[in-house]
């Protein structure tokens, strides 16, 4: 595309030219497993990496290749890879830094799965790891261990909405030359972008506020060319866990409508938390966006809107915790987020159930915090059903 353009019209256009593709104004989906070749020496050649082609969709795809190509751009990366879920993005990485011994060093707080993956590294390959308050340098200087290969960060944190300073820590990764990886699923690269603040990787569940339409299971990983291109022919090849065709095509759909959709989701979310707030049922309330939130400044200089996720403590029991749900009518159940419709879940039930009660309760995942996404609807709308749902409590 030449010169590049504001981020709006890079989620459109990057990484795709028509006038390659029969003219045709969407990126065609190539649903093929294999791609066939002129010659026997010319598959020698693609087997060899000494000549450009397709050669099996496990390995490279055309419409992955739009997808990947426009969220490096978005991520301001070198390369993306997209996986077929969020958590094979996030093995996929974590498995490629470590080894047999090694040490990661994370956020406190982490998406349950992503949790239980660190349980099963260190019971099958000595893999050890630490949750920490990532406070200041010398908290991070002080938690890194000889044997530290990487720091991986939730921001904010899942679903607490912890913030973690991204400088800050790439800053003190740097000295000890160790890797930064940044989960930004609940940013997208529209309202955060990590490797700018000088992380190395960024990963997303592009289930969530990439696909935006909750019709599609899906991860990105961006990172620069070299280890990308190592992680591609290792664990994303050797392990398997590649997207489909055609998902990657409902992601490159979803992705053109990313700026807008997240605009309404950060304007509606900012009038609920304003409403939640004031209700005497909500104990305590944790938005970025909130002027009382202990990072409020951090949120400012770290992401451009304060995003559509909201956590919040019912003043009661897990027994109201749990009524509560049951009484919303418009909002649905779910765990999932970034979606159209406005989702609500109990983490300490369900996303993080994984995690042990002592550590669940360090993370601050307690059995009255509730996670809301708020979706698209009109924010009147979403409001009046959180309001009878608590009235009723």
């Amino acid at each position: 595309m030449g010169k590049q353009k504001r981020f709006e019209t890079e989620v459109i256009h990057s990484g795709y030219d028509s006038l390659q593709h029969q003219g045709s104004l969407v990126p065609p989906l190539f649903q093929t497993s294999t791609f066939t070749f002129p010659s026997a020496a010319e598959g020698e050649r693609r087997f060899a990496g000494e000549s450009e082609g397709y050669v099996y969709s496990r390995l490279g795809n055309p419409t992955v290749k739009v997808l990947e190509e426009r969220m490096a751009a978005l991520e301001k990366g070198e390369v993306a890879l997209a996986f077929g879920s969020g958590m094979a993005a996030v093995s996929a990485t974590l498995f490629y830094l470590t080894k047999t011994g090694d040490h990661i060093l994370c956020s406190e707080g982490i998406y349950g799965c992503t949790f239980g993956l660190l349980q099963l590294m260190k019971k099958k390959h000595q893999i050890q790891h630490d949750l920490i308050h990532f406070a200041d340098e010398e908290t991070v200087r002080a938690a890194i261990r000889d044997n530290t290969t990487c720091i991986y960060i939730e921001t904010p944190i899942n679903p607490t909405m912890k913030l973690v300073d991204l400088e800050m820590v790439s800053r003190v990764a740097k000295e000890k030359g160790i890797p930064v990886v940044v989960d930004n699923t609940f940013c997208s690269p529209y309202l955060q972008q990590p490797l700018t603040l000088g992380c190395d990787y960024v990963i997303h569940s592009a289930t969530k506020y990439i696909g935006g339409h909750g019709d599609v299971i899906a991860g990105i990983v961006v990172g620069r060319k070299e280890e990308m291109g190592e992680m591609a022919m290792t664990t994303l090849k050797d392990i398997g866990g590649i997207i489909s065709p055609f998902d990657a095509w409902l992601l490159i759909r979803g992705l053109k409508t990313l700026p807008v959709r997240l605009d309404r989701h950060c304007e509606n979310a900012k009038k609920i938390a304003v409403q939640l707030k004031k209700h005497p049922k909500v104990k305590t309330m944790y938005f970025p966006g909130d002027p009382d939130f202990p990072q409020y400044e951090l949120a400012n200089r770290q992401m451009k809107h304060p995003g559509g996720m909201i956590s919040f403590e019912i003043d009661g029991t897990k027994e109201e915790a749990q009524a509560f749900l049951n009484h919303c009518q418009l909002i649905k159940i779910a765990v999932s987020l970034g979606d159209s419709e406005s989702l609500i879940q109990h983490p300490a039930t369900m996303t993080h159930a994984v995690v042990p009660e002592e550590e669940r309760l360090k993370m601050g995942i307690t059995d009255q915090l509730i996670r809301l996404s708020v979706g698209l609807e009109a924010w009147e709308d979403i409001w009046e059903d959180l309001q009878q749902a608590l009235d009723r409590l």
